[in-house]
């Protein structure tokens, strides 16, 4: 009887697992595998075609400016205000930070300048400049940032914008508007150094782009697609489909229409534009907490999301890193 149940319950369980049996359902079947293998095929086509290389040289749309904020600096006066995510009650003295990031035409007049008369050199394909050194204290993944020669700019990568010809630094046309980027936290540093400023620290950076009332963006409370240039914002710069993201001239989120797209007046209660967005800015601060040899970062990117252009969102990398989507600006 046994062995009967168990050949009764196999025959069974073969009709069962035999789905067509019905000639309707197999049809329906192979019209199924048909269209998952060429929706695979072309989700194959696809993400090949995703990872054809990039073209930084896509045309630029003009980048219409009001050059007069490139050499403005913003007043934040002392007194208190309201940091990071919890709102802790911080105080600053008096001081004065630039309006934009300090764009490429600027950078590669530093350069000129400071080729010339012997503060940087050439080494291969590096600009080089002194750095003082950071403090040390063997501390477990803590770098060792000794005193001497430091990577300011990478001259060879193909996102740099400012290019070298053996003699004279130039930028590469229509980006002499654009943030300074490809710049180590030392080509920052050297930059505000040579001309008596410094990078902000932590606390001048919030203060300056949030002012008193604690809003998570220096514009306010919410943010929207014309604010800022951030992943995905379809500004005109950008196109996802192709080169992907790229910056914008500074102070473009202005209230101004270009080519069609309204951009909303962005700016900071003190006047600086591009406090959130387009490129991370460099902070000035060193060893914030003792062994840890990074630089913070603050305002978010062309490259990160909305959620990471709030004031008090930070990012940190060593201080010789470099990359498109990381600039600076100074105080003074």
């Amino acid at each position: 009887m046994k062995h009967i149940l168990m050949s009764l319950r196999g025959g069974a369980e073969r009709r069962r697992s035999n789905p067509f049996a019905n000639g309707r359902l197999f049809r329906a079947w192979s019209r199924y595998a048909h269209f998952v293998r060429y929706s695979t095929i072309a989700l194959a086509m696809t993400l090949l075609a995703s990872c054809a290389p990039v073209d930084l040289n896509a045309p630029l749309p003009p980048s219409v400016i009001e050059t007069s904020i490139l050499t403005a600096w913003a007043q934040v006066p002392e007194g208190e205000f309201f940091f990071g995510q919890f709102n802790e009650v911080e105080f600053t003295p008096a001081f004065e930070i630039m309006v934009t990031d300090v764009t490429a035409q600027q950078y590669a007049d530093y350069l000129n300048a400071a080729i010339a008369d012997g503060t940087l050199k050439i080494e291969g394909n590096s600009v080089l400049g002194y750095y003082p050194g950071d403090p040390f204290h063997g501390i477990k993944h803590e770098l060792e940032i000794k005193e001497g020669d430091w990577e300011y700019i990478p001259l060879a990568d193909p996102s740099q914008r400012v290019k070298y010809d053996g003699t004279r630094f130039t930028v590469q046309e229509g980006y002499e508007y654009h943030p300074m980027t490809m710049v180590t936290w030392f080509g920052a540093w050297g930059y505000c150094q040579y001309y008596g400023y410094s990078l902000p620290s932590e606390i001048q950076w919030e203060k300056a782009a949030r002012g008193t009332d604690g809003r998570p963006f220096p514009w306010g409370w919410e943010i929207q697609r014309e604010n800022a240039n951030f992943y995905s914002s379809r500004d005109p710069f950008e196109d996802m489909s192709s080169f992907g993201s790229r910056t914008t001239p500074v102070g473009y989120y202005n209230g101004s229409v270009y080519d069609g797209f309204q951009t909303v007046n962005s700016a900071s209660p003190y006047g600086l534009y591009d406090m959130a967005g387009n490129v991370w800015q460099w902070i000035g601060d060193v060893q914030f907490q003792e062994g840890f040899s990074d630089r913070f970062m603050k305002g978010g990117s062309k490259d990160t999301y909305d959620m990471d252009l709030r004031v008090w969102v930070r990012n940190s990398a060593p201080p010789m890193y470099y990359s498109p989507g990381v600039g600076f600006r100074c105080v003074r």
